[in-house]
């Protein structure tokens, strides 16, 4: 690993120190060339890419546009030193920088924070949504801690969504669409929407962007059993007419139906203060997820889950955002305010988790359970920040940042038929319920300070002054073991708050527990940079970066009770006893989780020659991560959790590129290398089972360990080809693009029986005819229909076969992996009226 490091750093040098040579030899004037160059405001100053001393990739709408890109992994396949782990849209993405992840893959239900190492902003407003790219300007991705020019703290990086603004200068009307054919699906897929423009005054105008998805999906659920607690899900696979009365199949069941859209007001009242309000909704119905079981115990296909029943969940993200910008003339003042909602209602297969729990649940011959999950999010945001506008050597930053959420869930399990199959009076069949509340308050103070030494040489300092409270409630009960009259009552998203605040007060009749933790602390910047020639920059960054902890939303363990053998789905407290042994003791806690810092040290340029034609541009980095936040399992039912080891690294290079080759023919490219792994040994860090049987154990990290989630290498590339005299009224454009990634590790050194996934490459074509007004594009996604592997779930040591009370065998499928798509053919077209 070490060698493959040094070996790619030295050609950093390499093509650092020929981009310098070629500095040298050719020095001339800009030209138009150079203002194709994209402008960014991640330093909260517009400039060009070119000139921001970080590393920053921007991906304009026209590249969006250009390449067909539908959402944000879309969009990070083509940014180097960045990957997303792409599980479908039922559930939350985690997006990886630079290799800082230490959580074992798994399904992600109920994530909604992207990973928690990168800040996504909106606009100017921080908030986590994988929104779809319609109308926006660009993307922006900055790799590297920010916490000292933005109001969020961010740990590895950040990305910017940036919408394009109402305009003053006329209307505009642009209206899409979009018609597809996935080759596993059984039905097309289509997209359609439109944007308008409005300018109600010289000083006032209206946007608006509405979109409607159909995704067809391409996974199946063949083994659907037709009636829950009833039919067998583990009939005779041989014997067609045993499935069929069984089982049913469910065709293209992660299909997906996608709502979003914005409405924005602009006003200019006068020439120095202009404020945006806008509103943003995102509704998606997702039907189930994009997995394959072909892995596990049943004979499932590669597009095909073994889940035994759907898997519908509902995801909706509202965000209202009011911007405003005042031009002191000294300064310029920008005002953020966002106030969001998310809600989250779905249901899954928790069929192997009872299982794998060992309490016989598989005894029952027509055992099937499932989970009713639901959770909303408020958070309201508040960032004010000054800008210098000066013209001065000395330039700087300041800004405050509050911000307030509460997370509202309840997780309600239920096995049909089992209350009256073991002789419990159980009607509803509600067998676990569990309870979570919790708020947290954030504030921050930030800026930097630059000064430019001489015309070519310039320094930055920056700080942040950061603190937050969070307070958590929870409960977990077990109804299925309650009597009639003492049936736990089940409470409403609306009022579980005060249902869990009272309980406590109240001195916990129904076991609530409560926890809480607060942090304050400090973050430094150092940045400098020099031109060496007007097209070639070399920067040097320290920067430190943060994440708050928070809790695991588990309900805390009760007692242990040597003569109550009710499932233990719950999370411990340090010294809590577990099992009847003298050492079945907790040594850690598994409620919640502390803050994690790193310090990352970064060598760049950015570089430009062949009179503007060629753009190359380069980092190399090294990170410490000190307290990582990691992923492991509760030791009672292996419930994934989140605990804090020693200490991890990270260390790699990233290099992007740009070539104007011809008037006809552009390319652009990008390669990074990752190398990151423990640096301390981990206790306890990995969760897995002893076979046969599910027994759990905890295996320690070492240092040294891999880190999962992210590839070490990874490279893209596109082209993009006019096609000259064809004789047609508009060009025709031939594009094609390959995006490649190493393997990936699913467990921090692969412990506990984890895989390792296979590198993979996907190529997309495309053949646009542009008339300036109106496009249509022929297109073809993952051209070569590669079957690759993004994520998983579980191990192979949960591949096992149990018995039921009538002999008949019992199939765990807590083992598949997530899949990309298969090859999609399509069209896509859009006019402009002007």
């Amino acid at each position: 690993m070490r060698t493959n490091l040094l070996k790619t750093t030295s050609a950093f040098v390499l093509v650092a120190s020929a981009a310098l040579a070629a500095h040298a030899q050719d020095a001339t004037e800009d030209t138009e060339l150079r203002a194709q160059t994209i402008t960014v405001t991640a330093t909260r100053r517009a400039e060009s890419v070119q000139d921001v001393p970080l590393n920053i990739a921007a991906v304009g709408g026209a590249q969006i546009e250009e390449q067909g890109f539908d959402e944000l992994a879309d969009v990070l396949a083509y940014v180097p030193g960045i990957n997303v782990v792409d599980r479908g849209g039922r559930q939350g993405n985690p997006i990886i920088v630079r290799g800082l992840n230490a959580d074992g893959l798994g399904s992600g239900d109920g994530n909604n924070d992207g990973g928690g190492t990168v800040a996504t902003y909106i606009g100017e407003v921080p908030l986590f949504v994988d929104l779809k790219l319609n109308d926006l300007e660009r993307v922006e991705v900055l790799l590297g801690p920010q916490g000292t020019l933005y109001g969020a703290g961010t740990l590895g990086g950040a990305i910017r969504y940036i919408p394009a603004k109402p305009k003053f200068d006329g209307d505009m009307l642009n209206v899409r669409g979009e018609l597809s054919q996935n080759f596993e699906a059984e039905n097309l897929s289509y997209d359609t929407g439109f944007t308008v423009n409005k300018v109600i005054a010289p000083n006032f105008a209206l946007r608006a962007s509405v979109d409607y998805e159909d995704n067809s999906g391409f996974t199946d659920y063949p083994f659907v059993v037709r009636e829950i607690g009833v039919s067998e899900p583990d009939p005779d696979f041989s014997d067609p007419v045993d499935v069929g009365s069984n089982l049913k199949r469910v065709k293209d069941a992660d299909g997906e139906q996608v709502l979003s859209g914005r409405v924005a007001a602009r006003w200019e009242p006068v020439s120095w203060l202009d404020g945006t309000l806008t509103y943003y909704y995102q509704k998606s119905d997702i039907e189930g997820r994009q997995i394959s079981s072909a892995r596990s115990t049943v004979p499932a296909g590669k597009y095909e889950s073994g889940m035994r029943v759907e898997e519908p969940n509902e995801i909706t993200n509202q965000l209202l955002a009011l911007e405003v910008i005042a031009d002191l003339g000294f300064a310029e003042l920008t005002s953020a305010t966002g106030y969001s909602r998310y809600d989250d209602d779905g249901q899954r297969d928790q069929t192997d988790l009872l299982i794998s729990l060992e309490y016989s649940y598989e005894l029952f011959p027509t055992f099937t359970a499932y989970t009713h999950e639901k959770s909303r999010e408020n958070t309201f945001n508040q960032e004010v920040r000054l800008v210098s506008t000066t013209e001065s050597r000395l330039n700087w930053i300041v800004g405050a940042f509050y911000n307030d959420s509460d997370v509202i869930s309840y997780s309600q399990e239920y096995t049909p038929g089992y209350a009256d199959y073991v002789g419990f009076d159980r009607p509803d069949d509600l067998e676990y319920y569990s309870q979570f509340y919790s708020q947290l308050k954030e504030s921050a103070i930030y800026g930097e300070i630059g000064y430019d030494i001489t015309d070519k040489w310039s320094v930055t300092v920056g700080g942040r002054y950061y603190k937050y409270d969070l307070e958590s409630f929870s409960d977990v009960d077990f109804p299925l073991f309650d009597s009639f009259p003492d049936y736990t009552p089940t409470v409403g998203i609306g009022s579980m708050e005060n249902s869990l605040k009272s309980d406590f007060a109240a001195g916990s009749p129904n076991g609530t527990e409560r926890t809480s933790q607060a942090d304050n602390g400090s973050l430094f910047k150092f940045n400098t940079s020099y031109d060496f020639t007007d097209d070639l920059l070399a920067y040097f960054t320290i920067s430190e970066g943060y994440r708050i902890g928070n809790s695991n939303g588990i309900g805390v363990c009760p007692d242990y009770d040597p003569t109550d053998n009710q499932q233990g789905a719950c999370a411990l407290l340090p010294g809590q006893q577990f099992g009847p042994n003298p050492g079945d003791i907790s040594t850690r806690d598994e409620s919640q989780f502390g803050p994690d810092t790193t310090k990352n040290y970064e060598l760049g340029f950015k570089s430009e020659f062949a009179d503007g034609r060629v753009t190359l541009n380069g980092a190399i980095y090294y990170i410490e991560w000190t307290d990582p936040q990691l992923s492991s399992a509760t030791i009672n039912a292996s419930i994934p959790i989140t605990v804090n080891a020693d200490g991890a690294e990270s260390k790699g290079i990233e290099l992007n590129g740009n070539w104007i080759v011809s008037d006809e023919l552009t390319v652009r490219g990008s390669y990074s290398h990752t190398e990151a792994s423990l640096t301390a040994p981990a206790p306890g860090l990995v969760g897995t089972i002893s076979t046969p049987g599910f027994g759990s154990v905890l295996l320690d990290g070492r240092d040294g360990d891999r880190l999962p989630g992210s590839p070490e290498d990874q490279f893209s590339f596109f082209g993009s080809y006019t096609i000259p005299n064809t004789g047609l009224d508009g060009e025709l454009v031939a594009n094609f693009g390959y995006a490649w990634q190493g393997d990936v590790l699913t467990r921090t050194g692969n412990l506990g029986d984890g895989i390792t996934l296979d590198s993979f490459g996907v190529a997309n074509a495309s053949l646009v005819y542009d008339t300036g007004k109106w496009q249509a594009s022929l297109f073809v996604n993952n051209l070569f229909d590669e079957y690759y592997e993004t994520g998983v779930r579980g191990t192979p040591l949960y591949n096992q076969v149990l018995t039921d009370d009538a002999g008949g065998p019992v199939y765990q499928r807590t083992f598949y992996t997530y899949v990309g798509a298969p090859r999609v053919l399509g069209i896509r077209m859009n006019y402009t009226f002007e």
